[in-house]
């Protein structure tokens, strides 16, 4: 696992190096020969690590022990350069002649000691014979047994009879669409077997067929030749001339094949040379498994695709129960206790609906007594003996990742088991780390690599999809419990990160503590009292109910922490409060405090010059002192809207405000008082994406409705009105304002004909909504999504017809209502309107109110 450490230390190396290019003419200048040597050292040792990793899953202890040398070298050589990058950032021409070479020297003799630890590593990986590279690995084992299990007689579908229903139409479809299925989803979900299931009762319809594994590292000449014996290629043909002979027969032959497990699209470019066209007249057949929808998605295209579920509990249980008494067919749930049955659904409960991990479970059950002791052993324990028995199928996803990828998969783990995460939080979080960087050091750069990582993760099936936002990106996601205990599991190995749990042990381990999580406040109060010196720390997440976590905190020299995030629950008993005192958090880039949260943010904020996101949950009452704009590289300050005040916001002669920022960096301010609110705001912070202003007024309204010229970048505007404004709302000059929020505290009439061309998401809050209100949306040619929370309807009835024979909502996906006021009717009577609704939403609604016409469709 230093492979992770390694990358980190050749981003981090890009980095500095970008710094002493502009210290050219400098001391610091010269040092650039060192920090390149770093980076061009670290690739070669990561493509090393990356080969002899296969030797050490064998099982050789010489390799294991040379990787983890390596892992500490890398270590080392971060926390060098941790210590090191600050202060060249914060030398320039007018630094202290003296100082600059004391810098320099003091860099440069660390650098000879990590020059003379890396000959010595080498010299032990000759002495001592240590072989670190074999084609013989561990994996072969593992895919040896798939193509075994790819033509065992087994083909049990329990729970997966809908999709093999809709993959069986799908496939004998004569208009099929490139004449591919392809069945993706997640390890363990019964990918191949479905696809084994799905042939074996479709071939006889074709006039040949086959079964090929594809394999992690595929080889096509091998694969064609097990296509060619599956189809009844002569082996005459198949020593001739294989690809033309092979290409020649599936021509006029009627064909299906299976093409399982494959992980890239490289091998299908090869194989699809010699494949004919499948959705020829001749109307052969391509089934292909996958890990990763993208795969599925270029073999076949989108419409091919069928993405596998975890099961649900019922059907988790009917699998269980077949494995479990597979083979005594006179014994069954009737024989056995009650309290037996439910600790069979509690076990199976924990299997998360992974068919492989149930039947993995119910392997280890069929070996003990059928016995409450016995069976509650194996829930007190199953976590890791489940994780064990999947590992290999679960691993084999996480080592395909590329490199730079593995870190930022690593990081759900800090998170607890089924939380609900932010994309925003993720790719911010690894921007601050450095574990996304980009040569330009440009960071929009990052921002777009590090959506795509997380787009990656999603279609591997690594990471599961929980929200779209409103221009269909991914909003938030969750990793499944099997997966979540795999990142557990290697990040303790590479010390990527700890939990709680196993973080005590070796006061010298605890010292290198880089990451750690907790998740429960009785462990995190022991650790804390424990080890009083945490210096390596760069990460630190705290689920708590604890109300003195942060006079914990203010304890702790963290010199080096990167990334703070502190997550309360709502309602607490007592108040979780900010002392004056928040610690030596000197190099923070990221914080986020979340949940019942009081407070003022200590003015030793005003020290982190560093943050680049201060993200303060709506459901807080905190307060951020004006020193927060002596950050040069904030990007995203999201803040409580409920606050009646935030001293940030004053404008101060004596002190830093918004608008000294560097007009490249600001993305997000949320949210902004209006009295603080100035047209020069848009003029100076060009790159400003999101925007939300509460206590709303005239003057604002104003500012914003003949503002000139409009933001170029603006994507995002929440507008909470204090009053009923006089002035009459204009946003159509805004082309790229596709989210619009309005709140008001009462109700009140929405004074406003003209909103953003091109808006896609609106949310109403507490308005009131008339049919010239209505009129208005109903033309909006790209809404999709419409939310109304707590408006009054006056005329009880809400009619979403086309207006004088014309269509409405051309574009309207989603309806949500939420909690309505005097609304009793909801309807649609024409066929042009609402053509691509998807969803209609109504809550807390009164029992009388009916939908009629078109929304009484089952399909709404």
């Amino acid at each position: 696992m230093a492979e992770i450490l390694l990358t980190s230390v050749i981003n981090k190396s890009i980095e500095i190096a970008g710094n002493l290019l502009i210290q050219e003419g400098t001391h610091l200048y010269w040092l650039k020969e060192d920090i390149d040597w770093i980076q061009r050292e670290m690739r070669h040792i990561r493509s090393y690590v990356d080969n002899a990793k296969t030797k050490e899953a064998g099982g050789d202890s010489r390799v294991k022990n040379l990787l983890k040398d390596i892992q500490q070298l890398a270590g080392d050589v971060e926390d060098l350069l941790d210590e090191f990058l600050p202060k060249i950032q914060q030398s320039n021409k007018f630094i202290c002649f003296l100082k600059t070479v004391s810098l320099a020297d003091e860099f440069a003799m660390e650098i000879e000691k990590i020059k003379r630890r890396v000959i010595d590593i080498d010299r032990i990986r000759t002495t001592y014979n240590i072989i670190d590279t074999d084609n013989n690995n561990d994996d072969c084992v593992l895919w040896d047994r798939r193509r075994l299990f790819l033509h065992a007689d087994e083909t049990e579908v329990i729970g997966l009879d809908d999709d093999f229903n809709m993959l069986q139409a799908k496939l004998l479809d004569q208009d099929l669409h490139y004449g591919v299925v392809s069945i993706v989803g997640m390890p363990g979900l019964g990918k191949t077997t479905l696809a084994k299931k799905l042939y074996r009762l479709v071939r006889d319809q074709f006039e040949c067929s086959g079964l090929v594994y594809v394999s992690q590292q595929p080889r096509a000449g091998e694969i064609l030749l097990g296509i060619a014996k599956e189809v009844g290629l002569t082996e005459k043909k198949r020593k001739e001339n294989l690809e033309d002979n092979l290409r020649s027969l599936l021509k006029i032959k009627r064909y299906v094949i299976v093409l399982d497990d494959i992980w890239d699209v490289e091998i299908w470019d090869d194989l699809k040379l010699v494949l004919p066209e499948c959705d020829s007249k001749v109307g052969s057949r391509i089934i292909i498994t996958s890990r990763n929808s993208n795969v599925g998605r270029y073999i076949g295209g989108e419409f091919s695709l069928h993405a596998l579920q975890a099961l649900e509990s019922e059907k988790s249980f009917e699998l269980f129960t077949k494995k479990i008494f597979n083979f005594d067919d006179n014994i069954n749930w009737a024989n056995a206790s009650p309290d037996l049955v439910n600790i069979g659904r509690s076990i199976v409960g924990r299997c998360g609906g992974i068919p492989l991990a149930i039947v993995v479970t119910a392997g280890m059950l069929r070996a003990r007594e059928r016995t409450e002791h016995a069976w509650n052993r194996v829930l007190e324990s199953m976590g890791h003996k489940v994780q064990d028995g999947c590992a290999k199928v679960l691993a084999l996803s996480y080592n395909d990742l590329p490199i730079a990828s593995r870190s930022c998969f690593l990081y759900f783990g800090l998170y607890p088991e089924d939380h609900e995460i932010r994309a925003f939080d993720l790719t911010n979080m690894w921007i601050a780390e450095k574990l996304i960087v980009v040569n330009s050091g440009n960071r929009r750069e990052a921002e777009d690599l590090a959506e795509d990582v997380l787009n990656d993760l999603v279609s591997r099936n690594l990471i599961q999809l929980a929200k779209r936002t409103y221009n269909g990106r991914i909003s938030s996601c969750r990793i499944h419990d099997l997966l979540h205990s795999l990142c557990l599991d290697l990040a303790k190995e590479s010390n990527f990160f700890h939990t709680a749990h196993d973080a005590f042990g070796d006061p010298g381990n605890v010292a290198r503590l880089r990451r750690i999580t907790f998740y429960y406040d009785n462990v995190m109060d022991e650790f804390f009292r424990s080890n009083p010196k945490l210096e390596k720390l760069r990460v630190l997440f705290c689920f708590t109910k604890n109300p003195s976590i942060f006079s914990h905190l203010a304890h702790f020299d963290f010199k080096l922490l990167h990334t703070l995030v502190v997550v309360v629950p709502r309602y607490l008993k007592e108040n979780v409060t900010i002392p004056s005192k928040f610690g030596n958090m000197t190099y923070l880039r990221y914080l986020r405090l979340e949940g019942d949260i009081f407070g003022k943010l200590p003015n030793s904020i005003v020290k982190l010059t560093r943050l680049e996101t201060i993200d303060i949950d709506r459901h807080g009452f905190i307060q951020l002192p004006s020193g927060v704009w002596k950050s040069k590289q904030l990007r995203h300050l999201c803040t409580d809207y409920g606050q009646a005040s935030n001293n940030c916001f004053s404008i101060s002669p004596f002190y830093p405000n918004m608008y000294s920022l560097l007009p490249n960096n600001l993305q997000t301010l949320m949210w902004i008082p209006d009295k603080f609110f100035e047209p020069r705001l848009l003029h100076r912070l060009i790159n400003l994406r999101k925007l939300g202003i509460r206590g709303v007024s005239d003057s604002t309204v104003k500012i914003l409705s003949t503002f000139s010229p409009v933001p170029k970048v603006l994507e995002v505007l929440k507008l909470m009105f204090s009053s009923d404004p006089s002035e009459q709302i204009n946003l159509s000059s805004y082309p790229n304002i596709v989210k619009l929020h309005l709140c008001v505290d009462r109700t009140m009439a929405l004074k406003s004909e003209a909103f953003p061309p091109n808006l896609v998401k609106l949310t109403l809050v507490y308005f009131m909504v008339d049919r010239y209100l209505l009129a208005v949306l109903k033309t909006l040619p790209k809404l999709r999504k419409l939310k109304m929370a707590a408006c009054r309807y006056n005329e009880k009835k809400m009619d979403l017809s086309g207006e004088a024979n014309g269509y409405s909502f051309p574009q309207l996906e989603v309806l949500h209502i939420h909690y309505p006021k005097g609304l009793s009717e909801v309807t649609c009577t024409d066929d042009v309107s609402m053509l691509k609704l998807k969803e209609l939403l109504l809550t807390g609604v009164d029992s009388s109110i009916s939908l009629s016409g078109r929304l009484k469709k089952p399909s709404i």
